[in-house]
């Protein structure tokens, strides 16, 4: 960093060259996952398409002009959760540039994120989930590969990125854990079910026999071409297997995340071990399981309790 504010930048070259520092910043001071960082990209791009179409110099943006293009997204149609999310990227970008002297001050200094009602995600009950395990086909060569999925998910309450990236090497099967990289590079120790326990020497024996592409040698979960797998493989596998067993709600791989933790809090685990598996830095992240606890006893009293019986 240098002393002083920099003359404005414009070039489109300049920019994608400021773009790049800032994802190192990220990256490296911050210690943010790539995933986070392209988001975070996407964020701040959108703002500058905003800009050319609106002849706006990006380094002399005004707090007014940020807010014409929040404006803007709510007329497009983006919804608040997203503002809100778009808005965290932006604004850190911002603050990069200021800290860097590349604008005189942050025009975002000041701004609040749209408000968000608490989203209370989707779970399934135990017999949806032993239903998707059902409907994977025996015949299938990718049958074991999608039941240790299901389990790995809902067994451990990982992150669909963390199960992409689990290693074989990570794995400790005689302890009955693996070590799983979480966002920001953070490592934890996560249990594995004793069926995923079981299942896991039978799949890796397939798995030796089938094709594996140079490089992919440690990664756990392949794809038909010897690849690791992406999260959209994933999304598909879980999606097919919910509709399969013919499961009437919005299912994803973050559902059995949700499921894993809200059985855990209704079989009487404590929302600091809950944290601590599910790898949330706040314990106000797990909170929302306490509300989808709430709702679940509300209408078990509504059905079954005089005084609640819905009339």
């Amino acid at each position: 960093m240098t002393d002083g504010y920099r003359p404005p930048l414009r070039p489109l070259k300049e920019e994608e060259r400021m773009l790049s520092e800032f994802a190192a910043h990220l990256r490296l001071e911050r210690g943010m996952a790539d995933n986070t960082v392209e988001a975070y990209l996407r964020d701040v791009r959108a703002l500058m398409q905003y800009c050319d179409c609106n002849s706006l110099p990006p380094d002399e943006l005004t707090h007014d002009n940020i807010l014409e293009f929040f404006a803007a997204l709510t007329d497009a149609g983006i919804g608040q959760r997203s503002q809100a999310r778009m808005m965290a990227g932006i604004h850190s970008y911002m603050r990069w540039l200021a800290l860097e002297n590349y604008i005189a001050a942050d025009p975002m200094e000041l701004m609040e994120s749209p408000k968000i009602g608490r989203h209370l995600p989707e779970v399934l009950d135990v017999e949806e989930i032993d239903a998707m395990l059902a409907a994977i086909p025996g015949d299938s060569p990718f049958a074991l590969r999608n039941e240790l999925i299901i389990e790995t998910l809902y067994g451990s309450g990982l992150r669909v990125s963390e199960l992409c990236s689990l290693r074989i090497s990570m794995l400790h099967l005689d302890k009955s854990y693996a070590i799983v990289e979480g966002k920001g590079s953070k490592q934890r120790l996560v249990p594995l079910s004793p069926r995923t326990c079981e299942l896991l020497p039978q799949y890796l024996e397939i798995r030796s026999r089938g094709r594996i592409r140079p490089g992919q040698e440690d990664i756990l979960f392949l794809s038909r071409q010897g690849r690791g797998m992406t999260r959209v493989m994933v999304f598909y596998v879980v999606r097919d297997l919910a509709a399969g067993a013919g499961v009437n709600k919005e299912v994803s791989p973050h559902t059995l995340r949700h499921s894993f933790a809200t059985h855990l809090l209704e079989g009487g685990a404590s929302l600091r071990t809950i944290q601590e598996l599910l790898g949330h830095e706040s314990i106000s992240t797990t909170e929302i399981y306490v509300h989808v606890n709430t709702t679940h006893l509300l209408h078990e009293l509504e059905a079954h309790h005089p005084h609640f019986r819905r009339r």
